[in-house]
């Protein structure tokens, strides 16, 4: 059974202007997400600005998430790291904390081999019973999991089930999927491939866009798997030019800003993220505004 169906959304991590976490306003932004009927809350990722957050900050946001979720939809937690070690000590204390998953990313600047992938991953999977995503984003980390890496890792671990694809690649999606023969949950880890990746038989999506657009992300996944594909191929062609500016400069520096437009105060990005270029920003604005989200 899947850790969830839908779109989850890979939440920010808010801070004060002194740069130290908010976990105030995050909990009011799971709430907002649980309210707009998203799916799954993915703490601790990409957009969560994990590479900043020191060892007990990452924990304690784990914690916390999964307290203030209590067991109303699944937490899957980020717990990757580019030292095995690392990645180890995370996904431990996430199962300790009560999350319902690991979302664990390729290691980055050190990379590895597709055998060296295969020891990381499956070292981390048999230190824990959580259900594991493996998250492929060469774009970031610089090493991309094969087809076939992520067929043997699911065949030779019960507790590495899904996949996050963020390869940009839909032909890797479906040798994925063509090798697994449905062992293998995949979600797409961009919003510009929802649909298609859905229909390849792809689960959902771990979402930037869910940050701003909780209920509109979860209607192009629930509209697909209701049978409505018309409905979904035009709500996702309809984000499409949002999902452009949300990723106009690295992620997650525009969803933070748009967070903000909204009056949502999520705060500062960490060094070395900056803030957005006025141009950008600006695009960003109107790109929500096209889209329907007020801007203050």
């Amino acid at each position: 059974m899947a850790i969830f169906t839908g779109a989850g959304v890979a939440i920010v991590t808010p801070m004060h202007s002194d740069g130290s976490v908010n976990f105030d306003k995050l909990g009011e932004l799971i709430e907002f997400q649980i309210a707009n009927h998203t799916d799954s809350i993915i703490i601790t990722g990409t957009t969560g600005e994990a590479s900043t957050l020191t060892e007990d900050e990452h924990v304690e946001c784990i914690r916390f998430a999964v307290d203030k979720v209590a067991k109303r939809l699944p937490v899957i937690a980020g717990t990757g790291s580019n030292c095995t070690k690392t990645a180890i000590y995370l996904t431990k204390e996430a199962q300790k904390a009560g999350a319902d998953g690991a979302l664990v990313v390729t290691p980055y600047y050190n990379k590895a081999t597709q055998k060296g992938l295969i020891q990381h991953f499956s070292t981390i999977a048999r230190s824990t019973d959580l259900p594991i995503v493996l998250y492929s984003v060469q774009s970031r980390t610089g090493v991309n999991i094969l087809p076939e890496t992520a067929a043997a890792l699911n065949g030779e671990c019960d507790n590495i089930v899904a996949v996050k694809e963020a390869s940009g690649n839909i032909s890797q999606v479906a040798d994925i999927l063509q090798m697994t023969q449905g062992d293998m949950d995949v979600y797409s880890g961009n919003d510009d491939q929802i649909v298609p990746i859905l229909s390849l038989g792809g689960k959902g999506v771990i979402s930037v866009l869910s940050n701003i657009c909780p209920q509109e992300t979860h209607d192009i996944v629930a509209k697909f798997m209701a049978g409505d594909v018309e409905g979904s191929r035009d709500l996702q062609l309809k984000a499409l030019p949002l999902v452009h500016a949300l990723f106009c400069e690295v992620n997650p520096i525009p969803v933070k800003t748009a967070l903000n437009l909204m009056g949502m105060e999520v705060g500062p990005l960490r060094l070395p993220m900056t803030p957005m270029e006025e141009a950008n920003r600006q695009r960003l604005a109107q790109a929500m505004r096209d889209f329907g989200i007020t801007v203050k």
